[in-house]
């Protein structure tokens, strides 16, 4: 029997460098984006999110139109009155961004959809009592769940 050489190589993890799991975003955002990187993001929030790929993200996480127009701080109306190729501009495709990056990263710590979105609209003792979908209307709500997110993948009372 010949014997294998092993080769011991040690890599740099991904996410060191801002890469992202792509697959489950683009889910979120619509087939026709195409992100690998924290830049890729970047620059979709500067081109914009079209009101289809907006519209794909809301059925997906299972969120009203009222709702994402909170959360984007866009009135209703005006959203709907969008046609669907129509971009959403850079403040308000980056909300659209990270909601998708918060749904992501929730699917991950919670293993499905339906769970995360269980807990989205459940109040937590850790939030103040609040369900973290009212968190949504601030960078500093997302942050706060987030954070949430973390501690109970590490197994941390939240």
């Amino acid at each position: 029997m010949k014997k294998k050489a092993q080769t011991n190589t040690v890599s740099e993890p991904a996410v060191a460098y801002g890469a992202l799991n792509q697959t489950s975003l683009i889910g979120l955002l619509g087939s026709n984006y195409s992100v690998s990187t924290d830049f890729d993001l970047l620059n979709l929030a500067r081109k914009g999110v079209s009101k289809k790929a907006l519209v794909s993200l809301v059925k997906q996480i299972s969120l009203t139109i009222q709702e994402v127009a909170n959360i984007m701080h866009i009135s209703e109306r005006t959203l709907q009155r969008y046609t669907p190729s129509t971009l959403i501009k850079t403040e308000h495709a980056e909300k659209a961004i990270e909601l998708a990056r918060l749904y992501q990263r929730g699917t991950e710590v919670f293993g499905t959809l339906d769970n995360f979105n269980d807990w989205m609209k459940t109040p937590n003792y850790t939030l103040n009592g609040e369900t973290p979908l009212n968190l949504l209307d601030t960078s500093i709500g997302f942050e706060l769940i987030l954070q949430t997110l973390g501690r109970i993948e590490y197994g941390v009372f939240s």
